[in-house]
């Protein structure tokens, strides 16, 4: 792709402006801001013209396990455009992941390593496709190009860009400030970023609104390279359940998309009726005027038929409807749900492995943050003691938090 002129007006038949009318409201959905707009909009007439596809990027760097649903407002904003025929390009960043994103960090963020890095990056892979269409979605890793990079190529890479600019980046300058120390590797992170758009030939690129720098370094060197710069579209940061901070598994405030339907079903159910829409607007696949039409009736029906929306995105309609029966028999009628998942085990075991081999915490020690914050009962009796454990033969109906419940049988 290389640099065009840009035309001063593209003139489209009246049905083509229909379409270009419909395409541009479901693109400009809950979007924070378009750089620049008036680019956009060319680019988009331009493509309904031709009847060819924009490359749509946004990219992800693997460095956790699983996503969270706030790691998925821009896999939607990513669906609208496959559904309007345009060319999705998923990228994993498992060259980035090793240098680690500094944005909004206020220290040095220490790389991931390559074997963490390939092993989150292939559950991304499954869990994306949740949300997307696979057999419209590219899926690169920027390791194609990076990795064969000379260490010419990389300082060739870096005369295109300046200290001072890098310094005007919020983090950077705060840092720089406060003369905490900025390593050098932290500046190829925008330009690693910028330079797949390069490799890509992006014509837009999709990120969080605290991402909006390292985009615009992606529209600069494409410029450098000669090709016509990428148009960015900043999605706004999903709020976590508690509103407030983002949503963060650090904070606990999270809806993982790999969690169980119970839990998915009950976490949504606790967030604000303020919140829920903009839950809505950003995560549901609903047309805005049905979203509109859902705000006139009862909050609770709204917020209920959003938790079966998601759950049954990632566990199916049947899973969906079987967590709000449990959910609303045990928060509306004080009943244990249905359907626990039980587990057997030999002999004595101490509740923190119980807690971590039956998947009611995520490791040992979320374990143990789970019961000394008094998360945590058995048999109706809360548990606070980390050195709690059981003998054989036990029957143990587990409680964790308001919504993860298992049955563990200890035989002798």
């Amino acid at each position: 792709m290389t640099a065009e002129k840009k035309d001063p007006q593209i003139e489209l038949s009246p049905g083509q402006e229909q379409e270009f009318g419909r395409q541009w409201a479901l693109i400009r959905r809950g979007a924070v801001e378009i750089v620049p707009e008036e680019e956009l909009k060319h680019k988009l007439r331009k493509s309904i013209r031709d009847n060819k596809p924009l490359r749509v990027k946004a990219g992800f760097d693997p460095t956790a396990p699983d996503l969270h649903l706030g790691h998925t407002v821009l896999l939607h904003k990513m669906r609208h455009f496959q559904e309007l025929g345009h060319q999705a390009v998923f990228l994993i960043g498992d060259f980035t992941g090793r240098i680690g994103d500094p944005t909004g960090k206020n220290e040095t963020r220490p790389p991931l390593s390559e074997e963490d890095v390939s092993r989150n990056a292939e559950t991304y892979k499954t869990q994306v496709f949740k949300i997307l269409d696979p057999a419209k979605t590219e899926v690169r890793f920027n390791s194609e190009w990076m990795g064969k990079m000379t260490a010419s190529d990389l300082i060739r890479l870096s005369s295109h860009y300046t200290v001072a600019r890098m310094i005007e980046r919020d983090d950077f300058s705060k840092r720089y400030r406060a003369q905490t120390p900025i390593h050098i590797h932290e500046f190829l992170y925008p330009l690693v970023q910028g330079y797949d758009s390069v490799a890509l030939e992006a014509d837009v690129e999709l990120g969080g609104n605290d991402q909006r720098f390292n985009l615009l370094v992606g529209r600069a060197l494409q410029e450098a390279y000669k090709q016509t710069p990428q148009c960015i579209l900043t999605m706004p940061l999903l709020e976590g359940i508690r509103g407030l901070d983002k949503m963060s598994k650090s904070l606990g405030n999270y809806v993982g998309i790999a969690e169980a339907p119970l839990e998915q079903f009950g976490k949504l159910m606790s967030v604000s009726d303020d919140l829920m829409w903009k839950y809505y607007e950003l995560l549901s696949a609903l047309p805005m005027e049905e979203i509109a039409a859902r705000k006139a009736g009862h909050p609770m029906d709204a917020k209920k038929a959003l938790a079966r929306e998601i759950v049954g995105r990632y566990h199916g309609g049947d899973a969906a409807q079987k967590a709000q029966k449990d959910w609303e028999a045990q928060f509306s009628k004080g009943e244990t749900p249905t359907d626990i998942p039980e587990f057997s085990f030999a002999g004595e075991r101490a509740l923190v492995d119980l807690l971590s081999d039956t998947k009611a915490a995520e490791s040992k020690k979320d374990a143990r943050r789970k019961i000394e914050s008094n998360a945590v009962t058995v048999n109706d009796e809360k548990v606070s003691d980390v050195k709690a454990s059981y003998r054989a033969p036990a029957e143990l109906t587990i409680k964790v938090g308001k919504r993860n419940w298992v049955k563990v049988t200890l035989t002798a």
